[in-house]
């Protein structure tokens, strides 16, 4: 009985043994052999040392990781929520029958299909403090003294999270458009019979039957969050000074110009910790908030 399983099921399991081996050397191995490594002081050329916590204990003795860690979580708690209420917003918008929709929605959508060193390029030249058009419009219009944009520690992070959050509130408020032309048209019209107005619809029908699409952009703008490293590596090299380090640029510093791949493995698995902490978080509180139709 069991070889007539086997045999009825082998060429299943034949066509998914690529993506498992793919799985198992490219992702599980390499996986195991990170939190090895973050143990020892490896740097590349000389022979592991076992250093236990050691590399760990460092972290919160360095005071640029600190520096990093603040820069990320500030850039996490701006870039998350202006993402999703920007994307809502734009979708509820948009998922009227106005005139040209559709050219709207390819215009929104088209930054997020646009490469990320392209952006950041592009954007780095409109926020040239000297001859950037972004200031010289503001010069125009009377501002003596525009922002120096990313060259100033000040203003550098919050350039970037303008930039981070034009490249990819597009791409959300796909998501929330299709969320959006889910919910059944019986309750606006069933609101629509008992008076109520745009607002109270948005805020008693639209929001609560959009909390799973919610949840789902929420948790992954956090993750995309901490990842962030194309936008820095490109604008500012995590300049001016430390203005816009963040965890992972930091972590290439630390294993690719530092050659410290021990320590910056440690940095890994500790930005690994925040975000499992951060998603878990949110899935045990997902059960307050989040309105799943039955």
């Amino acid at each position: 009985m069991k070889w007539k399983k086997i045999k009825k099921y082998s060429k299943g399991y034949l066509f998914l043994l690529p993506n498992f081996l793919g799985f198992f050397f490219f992702m599980l191995i390499p996986i195991f052999m990170g939190a090895g490594i973050s143990l020892t002081d490896y740097d590349g050329f000389k022979q592991l040392n076992f250093v236990g916590l050691e590399n760990y204990m460092n972290l919160f003795k360095d005071e640029y990781f600190i520096v990093s860690l603040k820069n990320n979580f500030l850039y996490t708690a701006v870039t998350v929520p202006g993402t999703v209420i920007i994307a809502i917003l734009l979708a509820v918008a948009l998922n009227s029958e106005i005139k040209g929709h559709q050219i709207f929605k390819t215009f929104f959508f088209f930054p997020s299909i646009s490469s990320m060193v392209a952006v950041g390029i592009v954007w780095a030249v409109l926020f040239n403090p000297s001859r950037g058009p972004i200031n010289g419009f503001l010069e125009f219009i009377g501002i003596d003294t525009p922002p120096l944009w990313l060259a100033s520690t000040d203003t550098a992070l919050w350039s970037v999270m303008i930039v981070a959050i034009w490249k990819q509130v597009g791409y959300y408020m796909v998501m929330v458009l299709a969320g959006l032309q889910s919910i059944p048209k019986q309750l606006y019209e069933a609101a629509d019979i008992d008076g109520a107005n745009k607002v109270v619809k948005f805020f008693k029908i639209t929001l609560p039957m959009l909390s799973p699409i919610t949840f789902m952009v929420t948790i992954l703008t956090i993750i995309s969050s901490f990842q962030v490293f194309d936008l820095i590596n490109v604008m500012t090299k995590g300049g001016p000074g430390r203005a816009t380090n963040v965890l992972v640029y930091r972590i290439y510093q630390e294993g690719f110009n530092y050659m410290r791949y021990g320590y910056a493995s440690a940095m890994a698995y500790f930005l690994f910790v925040i975000i499992l902490i951060i998603t878990l978080i949110q899935f045990r509180g997902q059960k307050k908030w989040v309105n799943y139709m039955q």
